[in-house]
């Protein structure tokens, strides 16, 4: 399946999800790494009108996580995200987040990801927020 395939599916399996609620796009997949996008609008701010950090977090976990499931055989096996660990750099009141989920190891039980999130101002030394991310790979036979 080629890349956009893969994005095309990416971005139909979000339909009637939070992923779609929030407004998050899947826009880049290499096969090592996913990045997608949403547009900051006043309904994701905080009462001081800056991006919700729980908004960062939940993109981040979104494409730490589809990244994580590229990886694996669906029909075989879950991904369960089991920590998180987020630091916010930069507030961001307007425009579109990317965020780019790398891995950092990929094992037969866990897989770590790291996260980068950017807003059109941010630079590789100036980002928004970054995030690691552990995943649990677990058979679906062994799952109850």
């Amino acid at each position: 399946m080629s890349n956009e395939e893969v994005l095309q599916q990416l971005n139909n399996s979000s339909t009637n999800t939070f992923m779609e609620n929030l407004g998050i796009v899947y826009t880049d997949f290499t096969g090592n790494s996913l990045t997608a996008e949403l547009a900051v609008s006043p309904k994701l701010y905080q009462p001081m009108g800056f991006l919700h950090g729980g908004v960062s977090l939940s993109i981040a976990e979104t494409v730490g996580s589809v990244l994580s499931i590229t990886s694996i055989n669906p029909e075989e096996f879950y991904v369960f995200g089991t920590q998180v660990n987020g630091y916010h750099l930069r507030a961001v009141q307007s425009g579109k987040i990317r965020a780019t989920a790398k891995f950092i190891h990929i094992g037969n039980t866990s897989q770590i990801i790291e996260i980068e999130i950017f807003n059109e101002t941010s630079t590789e030394t100036f980002k928004n927020c970054h995030v690691t991310m552990i995943n649990r790979v677990v058979a679906k036979k062994d799952f109850k």
